[in-house]
């Protein structure tokens, strides 16, 4: 039985949830993830959580039972409510179909081109929340709290502090500082942002507007995905030039790990397989491996790791690092799959690579779902290394399929991951192979120190024990969310917010 959560009035403690992507109405990366799981597992603390997110035609075709239940002055379209398939929860949508109908994805269109019009898109969307926030929907709800999440929604806590009367509490998440929403000032002055907003005190940034600077500015309160990441933003090389304002707000922000959803990402009942399994009995992971193996065209070694990397090809995720070492590691025999998209150049190279060694190489651009399921129950070994990690549900989507990460000790990586002792010993406690620096040289050589072990089944079957029975479920950190839910409720229903906000011009 969950406690029944009170608002300072009483009632159930209400908080609107705001994100650009929630699986399963749209998905790029971990946010939708995120969006997905945490509000769930906040209802089932007792919170009355209620999820907004654009009108996308995924979107819109997903929701359940939508109907209008807010107009929007001066704009096409209005707020829909509808149902989330799986959860249940209620979702508002924006729907605006000049802004949000549209052929791609949520902030590109189909050849990877970010929508010229992204700022206009993304203010019309926090104003839709901020609305929503403020004056409640036709039947009358409004949260006490509304969570905010990453730069998309950056200017809603900037909308709500700046009001004049009564307002919801606010806290902003920072999933990955790096992406920042910044867009040229002159955007701003059009859409009639008020101008104490746009100055240095306020979200202008370097000469731009920042979306970003406005949540983490404006917010009551502030949160990030990992204790460690949270440490890691106030220091000038993980703080993307907005490390001084941080540590202004210091005393407001906090780190909470991630979770994921362990009944989705679960190989004793996972239906995308092809043969469950647990921690007890791998017998299925051998089976998915065959499988994977087969049908990728590679040669199948008994000696050698199969390993997998399920990422983005990027900078961040040390993708140019990962196709340097790629000749070292396929002359050692290892079997590798590469799932994923990002930058253009290494989607080129990393398809070119697989063509020239394709007995021991394949790769596929783009994001399957059932494929990363079935690549991490195959896999041996699982390819997460970053320059910084914010969280990283890769990594942990891997141990729990028994699936050994090679990844470096940054951000939530290094709150997740326990380097292994490659003796072996009975209880050492490792979970997967960390290295230090981010090259070539060192991920070649802790991939060999995985090989090595690979090749002792005992040990290696003690170690894919220990990460599957790590507990990376919601159920924590929703409570440590809750708690800054209630602070913050409490704390602004007492007194108005402490953060500064500019006099009105």
């Amino acid at each position: 039985m969950f406690t029944r959560r009170l608002s300072p009035t009483g009632r159930r403690l209400r908080v609107l949830f705001a994100a650009a992507e929630i699986y399963p109405f749209a998905k790029t990366g971990g946010l939708a993830d995120v969006g997905a799981a945490l509000p769930a597992a906040l209802a089932a603390l007792g919170v009355e959580v209620r999820l907004i997110l654009p009108g996308y035609v995924s979107a819109l075709d997903t929701a359940e039972n939508k109907r209008m239940v807010l107009r929007l002055p001066g704009e096409r379209g209005g707020v829909l409510l509808g149902r989330a398939p799986d959860s249940g929860l209620p979702v508002y949508l924006l729907d605006q179909p000049d802004l949000f109908r549209r052929d791609g994805g949520p902030y590109q269109d189909r050849d990877k081109h970010d929508w010229p019009d992204n700022f206009r898109r993304f203010t019309c969307f926090c104003r839709a929340a901020a609305d929503l926030a403020l004056e409640g929907d036709e039947d009358g709800w409004a949260p006490d709290l509304v969570h905010a999440n990453d730069w998309h929604t950056g200017l809603v806590p900037a909308l709500l502090a700046l009001h004049g009367g009564p307002r919801p509490a606010s806290v902003f998440t920072i999933h990955n500082l790096a992406y920042q929403g910044n867009f040229p000032l002159e955007e701003a002055h059009a859409a009639g942002l008020p101008p104490a907003m746009l100055r240095p005190e306020g979200a202008e940034f370097y000469g731009q507007f920042s979306f970003l600077k406005a949540g983490i500015r404006y917010a009551d309160r502030l949160t990030t995905v990992s204790p460690t990441y949270a440490r890691e933003i106030l220091t000038t090389e993980f703080g993307a030039g907005m490390d001084g304002l941080l540590r202004d707000r210091a005393d407001d922000l906090v780190g909470i790990l991630n979770g994921i959803d362990q009944d989705l990402w679960n190989p004793a009942h996972d239906g995308y397989l092809p043969a469950r399994f647990d921690a007890e009995d791998r017998a299925g992971k051998r089976c998915a491996k065959a499988g994977i193996l087969a049908e990728f065209g590679l040669d199948p070694a008994e000696d050698a790791p199969l390993i997998i990397g399920v990422n983005r090809l990027t900078h961040q995720k040390m993708a140019d690092v990962v196709l340097e070492a790629l000749p070292a590691l396929l002359d050692q025999g290892m079997r590798i799959v590469l799932h994923g998209q990002g930058d253009r150049e290494l989607e080129t190279a990393f398809v070119a690579a697989a063509a020239a060694r394709p007995a021991q190489l394949a790769v596929r651009i783009g994001y399957e779902e059932g494929l990363a399921h079935r690549l991490n129950a195959a896999a041996d070994l699982a390819l997460t290394p970053a320059r910084f990690e914010p969280c990283g549900l890769t990594t942990m989507y891997a141990m729990r399929y028994g699936a050994l990460p090679v990844t470096r000790p940054v951000g939530g990586l290094a709150d997740t991951v326990v380097d292994i002792d490659e003796r072996g010993e009975d209880g050492a406690p490792g979970t997967g192979f960390i290295f230090t620096e981010p090259t070539a040289a060192a991920l070649v050589a802790s991939l060999r120190r995985a090989g090595r072990l690979f090749r002792i089944p005992s040990a290696w079957g003690h170690f894919q024990k220990n990460a599957m029975r790590r507990d990376f479920g919601w159920e924590r950190s929703a409570r440590r969310y809750l708690a800054v839910y209630e602070e913050m409720a409490r704390s602004l229903a007492a007194e108005p917010a402490r953060i500064w906000v500019p006099a009105a011009e």
